[in-house]
């Protein structure tokens, strides 16, 4: 089995620094979960809010916590230290080695993107969800799935969610994700950069918000010869303006 992951951002027009951040870790039980953090606002301030909420998340990750633990410690965090007075979305999506399950665990008004062989076609889910930091009973949306190729997954924060409202020409996400997959397969990263492309020819190539897009894939792999020896290299790659 062969897992992909892609992030494609881009920050606000006009605005040096991105509000959304991005931070990917290997599980100490198996895996790796990456999380995703949108803060309130954008530049500087919505920086230091979203890196703050990642940088803890990662740490009790790191040290074991289940996501939707981590999630929940990470909002009593941010609500405690901002007093309730500043929110952030928050995402955090698992491949879990140990129970074999693709973990989705969601703080945001931003669906993720679902196609699976337990769903007839891709799905959107979008159970209502509270960003963390401002109501102090917050929880988690939780959805698990089994880890089984030809998975596809799409999170990604509300810039890209509202692309093109500017301009009154939005874009039906749902849409471009069941288009792409009958074109064809596409690689994480590959669909990861044409949903952030069409998102940002919907807002004339300037963004009205900080974008960011996560894509997870479990795409069907052929079975290697019997008796080949099939070396299991990972790889990380980054693709980083400055």
């Amino acid at each position: 089995m062969n897992i992909q992951l892609a992030v494609a951002k881009t920050n606000k027009y006009a605005s040096r620094e991105s509000g959304d951040t991005v931070e990917v870790i290997e599980r100490p039980h198996g895996g790796f979960s990456v999380v995703l953090a949108d803060g309130q606002g954008s530049g500087r301030s919505a920086k230091i809010t979203s890196h703050m909420v990642t940088t803890k998340a990662i740490t009790l990750l790191k040290e074991g916590a289940r996501d939707g633990v981590a999630a929940r410690m990470v909002h009593d965090y941010l609500y405690t230290y901002k007093g309730g007075q500043v929110s952030a979305t928050l995402v955090i999506l698992s491949a879990d080695f140990a129970s074999r399950t693709l973990v989705l665990t969601r703080n945001s008004h931003c669906p993720i993107l679902v196609s699976s062989p337990d769903h007839a076609e891709p799905a959107i889910l979008q159970a209502p969800s509270n960003p963390i930091g401002i109501y102090q009973a917050t929880r988690p949306v939780i959805t698990e799935l089994p880890l089984q190729q030809s998975t596809y997954l799409v999170t990604y924060t509300d810039g890209l969610m509202e692309a093109g409202l500017r301009d009154k020409r939005p874009i039906d996400l749902l849409a471009l994700f069941r288009q792409a997959l009958s074109e064809g397969i596409p690689s994480a990263s590959v669909l990861a950069d044409h949903l952030l492309e069409q998102a940002l020819q919907a807002d004339s190539l300037r963004p009205a918000d900080d974008m960011s897009v996560v894509v997870l894939t479990l795409p069907l792999t052929p079975e290697p010869e019997p008796g080949r020896i099939v070396p299991q290299i990972r790889r990380l790659s980054m693709d980083f303006p400055v």
